[in-house]
């Protein structure tokens, strides 16, 4: 502790300095271009050595923002001591010539250390809303507050691992063998069905280890600019691989709960993949049951899961767990300017759909900036609501006392 305080104390003008500057949005086009045509590791190193600690400093003057009460969660101390710890370790390289001999292999050490140090940082972070949520309970606008940062400071966190991984992937000694034309972590022909059928097949052997029994899979394909063709698209398949198989495990959790004690088998799950002029889109569709309205929203909520809390033992992979892999998910859709919506009908079943850009040069990072817009978010108090606010469960209305005037 008295270590991060000596830190803390001793960055915190560097902290400021680089929060002064918002980060710098590149697209998956010119992430594709400079490691295909140009890769040189000096322009990279002069890049990310201001970049990523931009892109720090901006987040952790934002999670100061949070209510002192989180703050002092266990969990959340231990996310700010990485970051701050990270955050020194790039400072070292603020004006290290990269004509020294060293100072590239050195820099390159340095990021796969950040990186490994940053890969718990989410149920890390979860963990801390937990302690926060039992020690004071939910309240409403605090709870908005949490929803709004986790928002940000996970998509600063993808945004900074995409970073992360192009320079070493790149320069570094991690080229994965099984894939020789991926530039960087970005496939130029990613093949859409081939990733929905591998996060399927992950799915399925999760849901057969946890149920016995899993639905099939049904992909149809839709290619508009190039009919009867098999849809490729420019993107980081680990993104796609994310989202799709964390739709998959919902699906799959809510048609077998829903048909455990039935006869008449598993209704299939199904793909769509369409390719437009502007949007590519797939559509994962069950017939699971589906969730109510007024609910929907819930599920994007980083305070709320239909599921138990799971343990935190290492190499666990639950079925579902702490709520965060819709929100996540849409983070990562969002990320390169997509989304991912549902579609839901209660008592049937749930639509959720991805949308990407079809075009790499308009697939622009969205990344968080701490300005006084995010200042003001915080300390803004909540207002009373112009719209009419009823209860939040149904009303009962076999036992009202309410008559209408005839």
């Amino acid at each position: 502790m008295r270590l991060f305080v000596r830190l803390l104390k001793n960055a915190n003008p560097k902290i400021e300095y680089y929060s002064r500057f918002s980060p710098s949005p590149l697209s998956i086009k010119q992430f594709l271009d400079f490691g295909r045509e140009n890769a040189c590791e000096k322009t990279s190193y002069m890049f990310l050595r201001k970049e990523l600690p931009v892109r720090l400093a901006n987040t952790m003057r934002e999670v100061n923002l949070l209510p002192d009460k989180l703050l002092g969660q266990p969990s959340v101390r231990l996310v700010q001591k990485w970051y701050m710890q990270s955050f020194v370790e790039l400072l070292d390289f603020e004006n290290r010539k990269p004509e020294d001999p060293h100072t590239l292999n050195d820099f390159l050490e340095i990021l796969i250390d950040i990186r490994n140090r940053h890969n718990d940082v989410v149920p890390t972070m979860a963990q801390g809303v937990i302690e926060y949520k039992e020690k004071f309970g939910f309240d409403p606008f605090i709870s908005s507050n949490i929803q709004y940062f986790l928002d940000r400071f996970y998509t600063n966190r993808i945004s900074f691992r995409m970073l992360i991984n192009q320079h070493t992937l790149l320069f570094g000694n991690d080229t994965n063998p099984a894939h020789p034309k991926h530039i960087g972590s970005i496939d130029p022909n990613c093949n859409v069905a081939e990733v929905v059928s591998d996060a399927y097949d992950t799915a399925k052997m999760l849901c057969e280890k946890y149920y016995l029994a899993a639905p099939e899979l049904k992909i149809e394909e839709f290619n508009m600019k190039a009919q009867k063709k098999p849809i490729q698209a420019v993107y980081v398949p680990s993104h796609l691989f994310h989202m799709l198989f964390e739709l998959f495990k919902n699906s799959m959790r809510a048609t077998v709960e829903l048909y455990e004690n039935s006869n008449e088998g598993l209704p299939p799950v199904k793909a769509r993949v369409t390719l437009g002029k502007e949007d590519l889109s797939i559509k994962i569709s069950d017939k699971g049951g589906g969730v109510p309205l007024r609910k929907i929203d819930r599920l994007f909520n980083y305070m709320y899961s239909t599921a138990p809390t799971p343990s935190l033992e290492p190499g666990a992979v639950p079925l579902a767990g702490f709520g965060y892999g819709l929100p996540i998910s849409r983070l990562y859709a969002r990320y390169f300017q997509g989304d991912l919506k549902l579609y839901s009908m209660e008592g049937v079943g749930t639509d959720a759909v991805i949308y990407l850009k079809a075009l790499s040069s308009e697939s622009f990072e969205r990344l968080p900036v701490f300005n006084k817009s995010a200042w003001r978010h915080y300390k803004t108090t909540p207002e009373a609501d112009d719209w009419s606010n009823p209860s939040r469960e149904p009303r009962d209305a076999s036992k009202s006392t309410y008559k209408a005037n005839r």
